[in-house]
C-alpha cells in the first residue's frame, strides 16, 4: 500500500510537459526573460580598434550572408509606417510558421471576400460606366469634337478646296531659312596688293609673321626678297601636277595609263558600286576570313570572299584571295573558273592554262580557255587538245564541230559517234551531212547503238520522204513502234504527236500522216475516241499542224463515218485552213454518207456559188431536195440562190412551190420581202395578211406588214397592225418600239410614251425599252427626265452595256471618264461598254488608245456590225490605207449582223441586195464622228 502511494505522489509531482515535444514557435527562455543579452564567447575576445582583423573566430561566409540577408529582410515596424487601413506594410507575423489552420482560415476568408465582390459588382459595374459616361462628357475626344466639322466637309466643293491656303510657318525669316556663315576667297589681285613694301614697316621684325612678307628679314631664316607672283605659283603648280602624271606612265609601251585630261573624272569610276553599310562589309569579311582559316578546302569560302571584294571595288585583292585559293585547292575547277573571269584577258589565258595541266578532264575549263580565245584557228586548236584529254564528251565534239566546214565536220562527227556511240545529236548530225545511202547506214548503226531512241527511227522515215520513196515512211514508222515496245519503251502519245508536229514543221507531211495514223489508237478507251480525236485535231490545229490535224480527221472519219458532227468539224477546218477544191471534195464524201444532214448540202452549194459556179450549186441543190424533200432550208437557200443571180422569176416559183409543199413562216416571210423588193407591195401585202392569219405568232409577219403600210403612208392602218400584233405578240420587243416610233412620228408623244410604259410593264427588266424611252425624251429635248429616267433603268438593268454606253454619252465632258469607269466595273466584258469607251477615246484624240480599244471591241463580239463600222470610219480618218484594208478584210470575214445602226442599213428593203462591204460602207456614211 505504502509502495503504491509512492508512486502516485511521484507522478502528481511530475511536469506534464517533459518528454513531450516542444510546440511551434516555442523559443526557450522567452518567459523568464533569458534572451537579449550576450557573453564573451559570442563576441570574441576583446581587441583594439585599429588591431589586424582575425577571421578565425568570425563565423563562416555563408552564415554571415544569410544573416545580413535576414536584417534586410527586418520589415519597419515604427510608428510612422503604421496605416489605419491597411496596417503595417510589413506583416507582423511574417517569422511566424504558416501552419494548415492558417491556411484553412485564408481559405474561409477568401470565400467571404469573393462572395461579398459578387454581390457588391452589379453595383461597382453601373458605378464605373456612370463615372466613365460623365469623364467623356466632361472630356471628349479630339474626335468627338470635331466629327460636325468633317460631316460639313462633304458640302465642300472643288473651288472652296483649292482656295483653302496652304499651312504657314509663323517663326521668321532667319529662323526659317538658317544659313551658314559665308567664306568667300580673295581673288589674287587683293592679296598681291596687299603684300607691297608698305605693309612691311608696320610688322615686329622680332616677331614669326615678319618673315612671311617679302623684304623683312628674319634672323634664322630664308626669307624670299622681290614680289609675290601667284600667276607663277599656279604655273609651277600645274607643272608639278604634270611631273606626278609623268611618273605613272608606262615605261614599257609608252602608252599612259592615267588619262591626263579625265584624271579626276576617272577617279568616279574607282567608287566601290556596294551601296550598303560599312560594317556589314567588315562583318562578312571576318566571316569568310573565320571559313577559310577553318576549312582551306572549301572552295565555295575563297569564291565568296574574292566577289566580297569584288563588290566592294577590291578588284586586286579579290584576285590576289582567289589565286591563293586554287593553290590551296588546284583540283576545284569552280575556283579556276572564277579566278579566270576576274583576272584581265590575258592573265586570264595564263590561269586557265595552269588550271587546264591541274585538272585536264574538266570540260568547262577547256571550254573556257576556247571562249578566251578570239582567233577561230586558236579555237580549233584548244578543242583538239581537249578531246585528246576528253574523248567521250558530247559538249565539245559539238563545240568542235560547229567551228568546222562541212567536209570537216564529217570527218570529226565519224570519230565523234565512235568516242560517243550513245549520243542520239552526234547520230543526226552525222546524217545530215552524209549522202543519202550513207546516211542509211549511219542511222541503222545508230538504232544499233541506241535501240530505245524514236527520234533515229523518224529522221530515218524523213529521210526515206525526202529521197521520193514514200512507201517506205510507213513502213519505218510501224517497224519503230515495234522495236520500241520490244525493247521496252513506253509509247506516249503526246511525244509522238509532238514529234508529228516537229515532222510537219520540217516539210515531211507523209511521215507525220504516218505518225498521226500509227499512234492515234494507242491509249484510247473505246467509248473515248470520238471526243479524243476531236480534241487531238483542235491541239493540232491550234499549233499550225494543219496536215496533223487533217490525219486526225481522215483517221476520225473512217472509223465513224456516219457522224455528222466529225463531217462539220472536218469541213469548217477545211473552210478555214483547207483550199475550196478541198473543201467541196470532202462535202461529197461527207453528203454521201450522211445525206439527210442539210447543213452539210448547204455548205456544198454555197461553196460553189462562192467560187462563182451556179448551176453547180443548182445541181448539189437539187440532189439535196432528193434526199430531204419539203426541207425548209434547202428551199430558202435555192430561192436565195436565184435572187442574189437575179433570177426573180425562178425564184418566185421556187417560193410558191415551197408554200404549196412547205407552208412555214420562213417561207412566208421570204415570199413576202422578195415582193416587197421587187416593190409588188400589194402582193406583199396579200401574202402577209395571209400569213398572219396562219401564223398570227410570228412577229416578224407583223413587223413587215406594219412597214410596208408605213411605206405607203397609211400610218392609221399601220397603227392598227402594230396594235393587233401587240396583243398576239407581247414579247417582242421590236414590236413595241416600231409602233412608239410610229406614234412619236405622228406627234402623239404622250402615247409613244404609255406604249413603251407598257412594254416594260409586260417585259420587265429588257434594257432596248428602257434604252427607247430615254431617246424618246432626249429627241423631245427633255435631258432632266432623260436622266432621271437612265437612273431608274440602271437601278433595274444595272448590268445591261446598252444603258451604260447611252449614260456615258450623256454625261458633260469632264464627267465622261468617271461614268466609262463605273461602266467597265459593272460590264467590264459587254461591246456595247467598249465600243462607247473607243467612241470616248476618240473624242479625246487618243488615237492609239482608241484602236486598241476598238481591236478588243471587235474581238469580244465580232458580230457586232456598229463597232466595225466606227473602226473603219475611224482608220479611213486616222489609219494608213493598209490598216483600212486590214479592218475591211476583217469585217467581211467575220460577217456581222447585229447592231443598231447596221441593222438599219443592212435591213431597210432598199438595200436587200447589198454584202457585207456595200452595207459597211453605207453604215459609215451615216456615222459621225464622236465628240
Amino acid at each position: 500500500m505504502s509502495n503504491i502511494t509512492a508512486a502516485v505522489i511521484a507522478n502528481r509531482n511530475k511536469k506534464h510537459f517533459l518528454g513531450v515535444p516542444a510546440p511551434l514557435g516555442y523559443v526557450a527562455g522567452v518567459g523568464r526573460g533569458a534572451t537579449g543579452f550576450t557573453t564573451r564567447s559570442d563576441i570574441g575576445p576583446a581587441r583594439d580598434a585599429n588591431d589586424v582583423s582575425d577571421d578565425r573566430h568570425a563565423p563562416p561566409a555563408t552564415k554571415r550572408k544569410k544573416k545580413d540577408e535576414e536584417e534586410e529582410e527586418d520589415e519597419d515596424l515604427n510608428d510612422s509606417n503604421y496605416d489605419e487601413f491597411s496596417g503595417y506594410s510589413g506583416s507582423l507575423f511574417s517569422k511566424d510558421p504558416y501552419d494548415k489552420d492558417d491556411e484553412e482560415a485564408d481559405a474561409i476568408y477568401d470565400s467571404i471576400e469573393k462572395r461579398m465582390d459578387e454581390k457588391r459588382k452589379e453595383y461597382r459595374d453601373r458605378r464605373l460606366r456612370e463615372d466613365l459616361e460623365r469623364y467623356r462628357q466632361e472630356r471628349p475626344k479630339i474626335q468627338q469634337q470635331f466629327s460636325d466639322l468633317k460631316r460639313s466637309l462633304a458640302t465642300v466643293t472643288s473651288e472652296e478646296w483649292s482656295t483653302i491656303p496652304e499651312v504657314g510657318d509663323s517663326r521668321n525669316r532667319k529662323q526659317r531659312n538658317p544659313r551658314a556663315e559665308k567664306f568667300t576667297p580673295l581673288p589674287d589681285s587683293v592679296l598681291s596688293r596687299n603684300l607691297g613694301g608698305e605693309t612691311a614697316s608696320s610688322l615686329d621684325a622680332s616677331s614669326g609673321l615678319a618673315s612671311m612678307v617679302p623684304g623683312v628679314a628674319t634672323p634664322g631664316m630664308l626669307t624670299p626678297t622681290g614680289d609675290l607672283d601667284l600667276r607663277k605659283i599656279g604655273q609651277a603648280r600645274n607643272t608639278l601636277m604634270n611631273v606626278k602624271l609623268s611618273q605613272v606612265s608606262d615605261s614599257v609601251t609608252g602608252q599612259t595609263v592615267v588619262d591626263p585630261k579625265g584624271y579626276l573624272t576617272d577617279l568616279q569610276s574607282m567608287i566601290p558600286t556596294y551601296g550598303g553599310d560599312i560594317n556589314d562589309i567588315k562583318k562578312a569579311r571576318l566571316l569568310l576570313k573565320s571559313v577559310r582559316e577553318t576549312n582551306p578546302n572549301h572552295p565555295p569560302a575563297w569564291i565568296a570572299s574574292a566577289r566580297l571584294e569584288e563588290v566592294t571595288g577590291k578588284v586586286q585583292m579579290a584576285r590576289n584571295l582567289i589565286m591563293r585559293g586554287c593553290e590551296m585547292n588546284p583540283q576545284s575547277e569552280d575556283l579556276w573558273l572564277e579566278a579566270a573571269r576576274l583576272q584581265p584577258p590575258d592573265t586570264a589565258k595564263a590561269v586557265i592554262a595552269q588550271a587546264a595541266r591541274h585538272i585536264p578532264t574538266s570540260v568547262r575549263i577547256w571550254i573556257k580557255a576556247a571562249d578566251l580565245e578570239t582567233e577561230t584557228k586558236a579555237k580549233r586548236r584548244v578543242f583538239r587538245k581537249a578531246l585528246e584529254h576528253i574523248p567521250n564528251s558530247v559538249r565539245l565534239w559539238k563545240a568542235a564541230v560547229e567551228l568546222e566546214n562541212p567536209d570537216d565536220a564529217r570527218i570529226l562527227l565519224s570519230r565523234a559517234v565512235e568516242c560517243c556511240n550513245t549520243s542520239v545529236e552526234l547520230w543526226l548530225a552525222l546524217a545530215r551531212l552524209e549522202t543519202y545511202e550513207n546516211a542509211r547506214k549511219v542511222l541503222n548503226k545508230a538504232r544499233e547503238n541506241i535501240p530505245t531512241d524514236r527520234q533515229i527511227w523518224t529522221t530515218a522515215a524523213k529521210l526515206e520522204e525526202a529521197n521520193g520513196n514514200i512507201h517506205m515512211v510507213e513502213k519505218i514508222v510501224d517497224r519503230s513502234l515495234t522495236s520500241l515496245t520490244a525493247n521496252g519503251v513506253e509509247i506516249n502519245r503526246d511525244h509522238w504527236f509532238q514529234e508529228a508536229i516537229e515532222a510537219e514543221k520540217s516539210g515531211a507531211v507523209h511521215c507525220c500522216q504516218a505518225i498521226v495514223k500509227a499512234v492515234i489508237g494507242i491509249g484510247v478507251e473505246e467509248e473515248d475516241r470520238k471526243q479524243t480525236w476531236i480534241d487531238d485535231a483542235e491541239f493540232c490545229a491550234k499549233e499550225n499542224a494543219f496536215e496533223c490535224a487533217r490525219a486526225v480527221y481522215a483517221h476520225a472519219l473512217q472509223m465513224f463515218p456516219s457522224k455528222k458532227s466529225i463531217w462539220l468539224r472536218a469541213a469548217y477546218f477545211e473552210k478555214n485552213h483547207g483550199t475550196r477544191e478541198s473543201l467541196e471534195a470532202l462535202l461529197q464524201r461527207a453528203v454521201a454518207h450522211c445525206p439527210k444532214s442539210e447543213i452539210l448540202w448547204l455548205m456544198g452549194a454555197k461553196s460553189k456559188w462562192m467560187a462563182g459556179d451556179v448551176p453547180a450549186a443548182r445541181g448539189i441543190l437539187s440532189l439535196a431536195f432528193q434526199a430531204n424533200p419539203n426541207s425548209e432550208d434547202i428551199w430558202l437557200a435555192a430561192v436565195k440562190l436565184e435572187s442574189e443571180n437575179s433570177e426573180y422569176e425562178r425564184a418566185r416559183r421556187l417560193l410558191a412551190k415551197a408554200r404549196g409543199s412547205a407552208p412555214t413562216p420562213r417561207v412566208m416571210m421570204k415570199s413576202a420581202r422578195l415582193e416587197w423588193a421587187l416593190e409588188r407591195l400589194d402582193e406583199a401585202l396579200r401574202l402577209l395578211a395571209e400569213a398572219v392569219e396562219v401564223f398570227p405568232e410570228f412577229p416578224k409577219l407583223w413587223m413587215m406588214k406594219g412597214q410596208i403600210e408605213e411605206q405607203q403612208l397609211r400610218t392609221d392602218d399601220a397603227a392598227a397592225t402594230y396594235t393587233m400584233a401587240l396583243k398576239k405578240c407581247p414579247t417582242s420587243i421590236p414590236l413595241w418600239i416600231l409602233s412608239a416610233n410610229l406614234e412619236e412620228r405622228k406627234g402623239v408623244l404622250t402615247k409613244a410614251r404609255s406604249i413603251l410604259e407598257r412594254g416594260r410593264l409586260r417585259n420587265p427588266k429588257v434594257a432596248v425599252l428602257w434604252l427607247e424611252a430615254i431617246r424618246v425624251e432626249l429627241r423631245a429635248g427633255l435631258k432632266e427626265i432623260a436622266s432621271t429616267m437612265m437612273a431608274r433603268a440602271l437601278q433595274e438593268c444595272p448590268n445591261a452595256g446598252e444603258l451604260w454606253a447611252e449614260a456615258i454619252f450623256m454625261e458633260t465632258k469632264p464627267q465622261r471618264k468617271t461614268k466609262s469607269v463605273d461602266a467597265l466595273k459593272k460590264c467590264e466584258h459587254d461591246p456595247h461598254v467598249l465600243l462607247a469607251v473607243s467612241k470616248l477615246f476618240w473624242s479625246e484624240h487618243k488615237f492609239s488608245k482608241c484602236r486598241d480599244w476598238f481591236n478588243r471591241t471587235v474581238k469580244i463580239d465580232p458580230d457586232l456590225g456598229d463597232a466595225w463600222a466606227f473602226f473603219y470610219k475611224f482608220e479611213l480618218l486616222h489609219g494608213t490605207e493598209q490598216q483600212q484594208q486590214e479592218v475591211l478584210e476583217r469585217c467581211i470575214a467575220a460577217e456581222p449582223t447585229h447592231g443598231e445602226s447596221w441593222c438599219s442599213v443592212s435591213k431597210c428593203i432598199r438595200n436587200w441586195q447589198f454584202k457585207t462591204p456595200d452595207v459597211l460602207r453605207a453604215v459609215v456614211r451615216e456615222l459621225s464622228v464622236p465628240i
